[in-house]
């Protein structure tokens, strides 16, 4: 008798060749992903970081924006997208999105902000007025925004403005984060600052996160695996992971300065200009 338990699901599958082509059968028709197989198990406790690389236009946030289940790109036009088994139908808690362009809602403090997920679901997460401003102050403090709760996103820098977008997806603590360029807007010192706070996010929430760079050197960083895509229409032509070095714990500039870092840094380079030409 075998009595191990069955295997989860993966926590996110595209199978079947996926593709996605917009206005298919018009003059406009153009493809903007094909043939896009993977499997992310489930690791409990823990999560996976997984970082993609291409030119622009490769078709990574259709990828992102497909996980998300973003009316604008569902269905896919060949393929399955499934989440832990389940085909992808629409948006969820159980997903969250962090984009390039701050997202705050302009007319709500920082407060206001990071409570507005907890308050659509408040319902369902049984949750009182109090409980939700006691975990959102808590996010605010987790992201380094103390003392700020009660600003506008205008009267906040850049990096602040992305500081609230990021606890606001988190707060609902999502098995799944994905993030479309989230600091490339950023001025150096700060990208480094948030890449420090994401990771340390990352081990405590212990989601499965996606992330879209243009950064080299942020996705071996960030990454458990880099993903190198081909032009577009594109496709998943390398996966790069067991070069990657563990980052938690260990600030990005003195990282950037390992050995071990600086290998997995020439090898992704070396295949990025291979791919892309």
């Amino acid at each position: 008798m075998n009595d191990a338990a069955p295997k989860a699901p993966p926590v996110v599958e595209f199978r079947g060749d996926v593709s996605k082509t917009f206005n298919a059968g018009t003059s406009k028709a153009y493809t903007a992903i094909h043939h896009i197989n993977f499997r992310i198990e489930d690791e409990p406790g823990r999560g996976e970081f997984i970082a993609m690389i291409g030119p622009s236009g490769c078709g990574k946030s259709t990828l992102l924006n497909l996980i998300a289940g973003f009316s604008t790109h569902l269905p896919p036009t060949t393929g399955e997208v499934l989440i832990r088994g389940n085909p992808v139908t629409g948006p969820g808690r159980d997903r969250g999105m962090i984009f390039q362009r701050y997202s705050s809602f302009p007319n709500r403090t920082v407060l206001q902000n990071v409570t507005f997920g907890l308050e659509i679901h408040r319902r369902e997460l049984d949750l009182t007025s109090a409980s939700i401003n006691d975990m959102a102050m808590d996010w605010i403090k987790k992201v380094g925004l103390s003392g700020h709760e009660n600003k506008y996103p205008s009267q906040l820098s850049g990096g602040m403005q992305q500081r609230v977008a990021i606890a606001r997806s988190l707060i609902l603590r999502p098995s799944i984060i994905l993030m479309d360029e989230p600091f490339s807007a950023l001025d150096e010192p700060t990208r480094i600052g948030m890449q420090r706070l994401i990771i340390d996010l990352w081990h405590d929430i212990k989601a499965t996160v996606f992330l879209v760079t243009h950064s080299i050197t942020e996705a071996v960083y960030l990454g458990d695996r880099v993903w190198i895509f081909t032009k577009g229409p594109g496709t998943i032509a390398v996966e790069i992971k067991d070069l990657i070095p563990p980052s938690q714990g260990v600030d990005p500039l003195q990282m950037q300065e390992r050995p071990e870092f600086k290998v997995a840094l020439e090898a992704v380079a070396r295949e990025f200009k291979r791919v892309t030409g």
